[in-house]
């Protein structure tokens, strides 16, 4: 790390949602709206995009663990936002909470962990896993 994480520190993503994001990409036997999937996805952005200048050269997160709940339905083209706090750091293993909205209700929450990993000794550690 190239500057110390501390708890409490915060950050904030807003995206607009889009077909992509819709659960009938999924399956699609579902109403066409923002898909958990996605929402899981932004929680896990706004945690490492606080992390992201923290980090040494070298370094990366990788997530390792969400307690989550989808709580409201969101018709896409509608803008959500993710506010995450950093509340928990012991060592490389990092806490978030993660509250989400839309422009009308709050939509999801989340306890989401994350790991700082060396990418290099990851992705080596990956690559052989790939050739067994």
């Amino acid at each position: 790390m190239t500057e110390e994480l501390k708890v409490g520190m915060t950050h904030q993503i807003e995206r607009e949602t889009t077909e992509e994001m819709s659960a009938q990409k999924v399956y699609p036997h579902v109403p066409n709206v923002y898909a958990t999937r996605a929402m899981v996805g932004h929680i896990e952005e706004v945690c490492a995009d606080l992390v992201l200048p923290h980090l040494g050269e070298g370094e990366q997160t990788v997530g390792i663990g969400m307690k989550f709940k989808h709580m409201a339905a969101t018709p896409l083209g509608m803008k959500v936002r993710f506010n995450a706090r950093l509340t928990e750091v012991d060592g490389s293993k990092l806490t978030f909470e993660v509250e989400g909205f839309d422009e009308v209700d709050k939509i999801g929450e989340a306890t989401h962990q994350r790991f700082i990993i060396n990418a290099e000794k990851f992705n080596s550690r990956v690559a052989k896993k790939a050739g067994a």
